[in-house]
This record gives C-alpha cells, structure tokens and sequence, in this order.
C-alpha cells in the first residue's frame, strides 16, 4: 500500500524506481501498470445511465483500475545547503473508449475506438521542490490536493478497482464520492514544515476548482502527528476553503457569491499484521464528486468535481472504516464501508447517497507485481431535483498492478 501511495501522489522526486545517477543529480524513473477484468451488473433506475451499456443489465470490461498506469521521471540533488527535486508524471490507462479522461472520439465500425487512439496522456504532476530539513519544504507546480489526499492514499482500492467499473474512462473511482472528496490535481504553492517529533503541518494556496466564473484562489492545510513502535500509525486533520460565483454574479447580473468550504478528520494505525482507518469529512458548497453507477452522475444532477456553484447551496458529509489484515502467505484482506451524501437546501432539491461496501484480496506475487480480487457492492439513493432515481452496481474485479 506505500508503494501504491508513492505512486499516486510522489512527494519528492525519486520512489525507490529505476535510479541513474546522473553527475550532480540522481534520477529516479518509477510507475505502474495494472490491468483488471471487471463484471459489474446494474439494477434500478441508474443503469440507464450507465457509461458503455444504456439500456444493459450488465457490463464486462477490461480496463484500468483507481490508479491509472503511470510513468514517472524524478530528479534530486543538494545545491547551496537546499534539496532540490523536480518530478514529471504521465498517466493513461487501458480503456480506449471514449469516456472521463479519454479524449477520443472515433466511434464507427466494429473496432469502436480501439483504433482511433481514444485513450489519452494527463500529466497529473508537474511540480519542483526545494528546502531543508531544517526549516522545511517548499512545493510549486501542479500535484495532488492537500485536503482529502490522506483519506486517499489510505484507500486500499488504490491497488484495485473500487466503485465506477463498467463504463469508459482511464480509471475506476476506488471509493471516491462513496467515503471521501477527490483530492483532485492542482497547481499550487505548498509549505510543509519540518517533522516536529511526529508533528507536521502543511499550507497551500492552490487552483481554484472550476464554479461556473471563479476566479480567487483556493487555500487548504492539514495537521499530521506520526507515531512509530509496534502499536504505529498517524492522525491527520485537513481543510479547504474557496470563493465561489455563479456566472451571472461574474458579469454584473442577479447571482450568488459565497463560499466553499470543508474540513476532515482521520486515523491510520497498525498493529502488527492489521490496518485500520477511519475517516470523517464535513463541508459546505462543495461538488460531492459522488459519481453514479457505472462512474457517471444521474443525468438530472448537478453536483461534480470540485467547488459547487453557490446558486446550490449544499451540504456535504461522510467517510468511510476500513480494516485489513496480512495472512501468513503474505495476502493483505481487507473489507471497508463507506458513504458520501449531499444534502441541498435549495427548492426542495433533497439528497444524493453513494454507499457501498468493498472486499478485497491483494497477493504479492513477487515484490513488484501484486495480484487482486475485489467485491465491490455499491448503492445509489438520488431522491432530489424532481425525480428520484436509486439503482445498484455489483462489481467482480481481478486483474494484477505492477510497480517499478
């Protein structure tokens, strides 16, 4: 599971991968690629809404899961007293289809997009650092949010599928919007203190997340304490707060300005063999990022990633438990529940529920390659904005990651 985290949000240049030293500096180039078979069948009123198969009951794909397959190229060096990094990493996945994150549009014949190229490259980390162990770090460039990113990378769907499986796109969604918000990938300029005996914080100013005509910054933080022996672990509590406008109010017509905000608490800790994590997150205006069955929302919704159009105000809470635990033959096991819900305030809208419950089996089968088996048993309650469509997604998942 460290490995997966590395992979998914490095922060600093070099993983442990392939390293060339490179006179002055030494370059680290790691990644994945993972591919599963997933059979996800669809009951209720949403399957009409799913990605691939509009009307079917069911649907069999092969594709990438929650984390894309990725090719990262870091550097690192010490220069004047300061570290310096940089790192670059490209993602794709597997599915050529068009769909979120595919860019592809050649739909015609029997090949569907298989031969138009429909998958695409999204350089989700861009970014450099520079600091000391004395005073701290400093991050700039486009990487992982710092709130929500620990509820994330604690996620052990990261080596899997998770919720969204049967439709397009270049990755599942893991447990996002069903137990957490998606940390998303930002520009932003990140300080993180140095490591107070455990203790750690971290601030940001960042990109602000689209909401119609948006044009302030965002800012968020986060509080660590790490602790090590045989009982170890880490607590986190994290925060982020942005402007929002609606278009109207933009150009000067009747419309909303307000803010989004939102903030989470959570514990990771280890006692020999077993993990457990728990997870609580809390906000206002905010896009749930509680995608429908099959990886999409509802088409009569208007929540998605990000900030919220203030015009909707909107509550959001949830979280998720999870527990693993590594058997003798060096298997990890693992089940977990979560839930993510949006409650609206405005016109009556009511509720949108993703709740689902995962089970999962991750087998080293040598220490770069990891074989998996998930369950993933996802329901969707969307009694709002004048129709009320529930439906459910059972999803059979196997396929293998493998890390350099």
């Amino acid at each position: 599971m460290a490995v997966a985290g590395a992979v998914l949000a490095l922060s600093s240049a070099a993983n442990a991968g392939i390293v060339i030293p490179a006179g002055d500096w030494t370059v680290d180039i790691s990644g994945n690629v993972n591919a599963y078979y997933t059979n996800t069948n669809f009951s209720g009123d949403l399957k009409s809404n799913v990605r691939n198969a509009p009307t079917n009951k069911s649907a069999n794909t092969i594709s990438t899961g929650l984390l894309p397959a990725a090719l990262g190229i870091g550097g690192k060096t010490r220069q004047n007293d300061l570290d310096v990094a940089f790192q670059f990493t490209f993602f794709t996945g597997v599915d050529s289809n068009t769909g979120a994150g595919s860019t592809g549009s050649f739909n015609s014949g029997l090949g569907g997009n298989n031969g138009g190229g429909g998958n695409s490259l999204n350089i989700r980390q861009a970014f450099m650092t520079f600091g000391d162990a004395s005073w701290g770090q400093i991050k700039a460039g486009r990487d992982l949010g710092v709130f929500g990113s620990d509820a994330i990378l604690s996620d052990m769907t990261l080596l899997g599928v998770g919720i969204g499986a049967g439709g397009n796109g270049n990755s599942t969604l893991g447990r996002i919007g069903s137990g957490y918000l998606y940390a998303d990938w930002v520009g932003q300029i990140q300080y993180q203190s140095p490591n107070f005996n455990g203790f750690q914080f971290t601030a940001a100013v960042r990109q602000p997340w689209a909401n119609d005509a948006n044009s302030t910054l965002g800012y968020d933080g986060k509080v660590t304490y790490s602790w090590a022996g045989d009982f170890s672990g880490k607590i986190w509590a994290s925060a982020i707060s942005q402007k929002t406008r609606t278009a109207a109010a933009a150009v000067g017509l009747p419309g909303n300005d307000g803010r989004a905000s939102a903030y989470d608490v959570g514990a990771n800790v280890n006692l020999g063999k077993a993990n457990l994590v728990g997870y609580y997150y809390k906000g206002k205006n905010m896009g749930i990022a509680s995608f429908g069955l099959g990886g999409i929302l509802p088409a009569t919704t208007a929540t998605g990633l990000g900030m919220q159009d203030n015009a909707r105000s909107t509550d959001v809470h949830g979280g998720y438990v999870q527990a693993t635990y590594v058997i003798p033959t060096g298997t990890k096991l693992g089940a977990s529940y979560g839930v993510s819900k949006n409650d609206s305030n405005v016109n009556g809208d009511g509720t949108f529920e993703s709740r689902s419950w995962i089970v999962g089996a991750y087998h080293p089968l040598t220490k770069s390659l990891n074989l998996v088996a998930e369950y993933t048993d996802n329901k969707i309650e969307n009694n709002n904005y004048q129709t009320d469509q529930n439906g459910k997604a059972k999803t059979v998942a196997l396929g293998a990651i493998l890390f350099f």
